[in-house]
């Protein structure tokens, strides 16, 4: 088992990476305080792991389970009054821990009712697909979508502990996955020059699920994500660099009301169309860009937006965008691979050719 540690003052908590962890109480005891857990599901992991986690937690405490339907259409503000009906129904008191199982939208919707009921009770995240487990479950931030934008209700709520089982990877379907490896990417986009020549030499063994080539990528990913949050807990200032992509990204998901496509599908278009902005404004080689093409193309990515999309439908999309001040779109560009900067005093023309050249590609 590989140990991090988020490093938060009062609200520090620590990221566990491994094989079979969800059947290992002793992970789960420190972080249970009261004589109840709810464990949050979808309707798709539950029949896979919610009783060998509700095995673990009744070493702690009396385990309920609500299940909840499976996809980002759902990540709304009903299906979070639907958990608090329950909540409010068992009942629980200020002392109950929910346990967030599943994916990236499981742990939004668990962690943000949790900040919401009775102001605050504790939750830990268990992700259970790739993407969750490197970028989501890490960080705090909670919520759900507005049919106008993408986690535009939310709040920032640090978990207990988050448990990453690498296990549950085997039943991920291999387009889940490599969603997920989009925010691999990002990191070494963003600020880690060495982890991405090493995504790029290993690749195929990442992709081919080899359990320390994933392990490995899943620490240094958490690893990235954890010192941008200690440096920036409430995105104030830098913490917007893991945003890289995601301006572009959302307005997808928006485009496609949070269906057909994946959140790691959008942000891997996103990147695409950032790296080409960043260098028409000379701060990414043409070298480079070609290298973060060639990288998620092979992992199986989209590298253009869906077909239905123009221009202005990411111009209205991008400006409900939280990045968005004094009605300026401030977008994450790269001036290099490992190195991000926020942007606003891009030329407008040059943002307006990059989406030209992307929806006629």
């Amino acid at each position: 088992m590989r140990t991090l540690n988020v490093n938060l003052g009062s609200r520090s908590y620590p990221i566990h990476i491994g094989r079979g962890l969800i059947e290992q109480p002793q992970l789960f005891k420190p972080h249970i305080r009261g004589s109840k857990a709810v464990v949050i599901t979808n309707e798709t992991v539950a029949p896979l792991y919610a009783n060998k986690l509700a095995a673990s937690l009744s070493h702690c405490a009396q385990v309920q389970l609500h299940v909840i339907p499976d996809g980002e259409t759902h990540k709304t503000l009903s299906t979070v009054s639907a958990i608090i009906d329950f909540l409010i129904s068992i009942p629980c008191d200020r002392k109950t821990t929910i346990v967030a199982l599943g994916g990236g939208v499981v742990g939004d919707i668990a962690g943000f009712a949790s900040a919401c009921y009775q102001r605050g009770i504790p939750y830990i995240q268990v992700p259970t697909t790739l993407l969750a487990q490197v970028d989501s479950s890490v960080g705090g931030k909670t919520g759900v979508n507005h049919p106008l934008g993408k986690n535009m209700i939310g709040a920032f709520n640090q978990p207990q502990c988050v448990i990453c089982d690498t296990d549950t990877l085997s039943t991920l379907h291999v387009r889940e996955f490599r969603a997920g490896m989009a925010e691999v990417i990002k990191y070494g986009l963003v600020r880690d020059s060495v982890f991405f020549d090493w995504l790029e030499d290993n690749l195929d063994q990442v992709l081919g699920a080899d359990a320390d080539s994933t392990a490995y990528a899943i620490e240094q990913s958490c690893r990235n994500k954890g010192q941008v949050v200690e440096d920036d807990e409430r995105e104030s200032g830098t913490r917007a660099i893991l945003n890289f992509g995601h301006t572009f990204g959302h307005a997808i998901e928006t485009h496609l009301n949070y269906s057909e496509w994946l959140h790691g599908e959008a942000v891997s278009v996103g990147m695409v169309m950032a790296a080409n902005l960043s260098r028409k404004l000379g701060l990414l080689t043409d070298s480079e860009s070609a290298r973060i093409n060639a990288i998620l193309h092979n992992c199986g990515l989209p590298i253009s937006p869906p077909s239905s999309m123009t221009s202005d439908n990411f111009l209205r999309n991008m400006s409900v965008d939280k990045k968005v001040e004094n009605g300026v779109i401030r977008l994450i560009l790269l001036d290099g691979i490992g190195s991000a900067v926020i942007k606003a005093d891009y030329p407008m023309a040059a943002l307006n050719a990059t989406l030209d050249e992307s929806v006629s590609a």
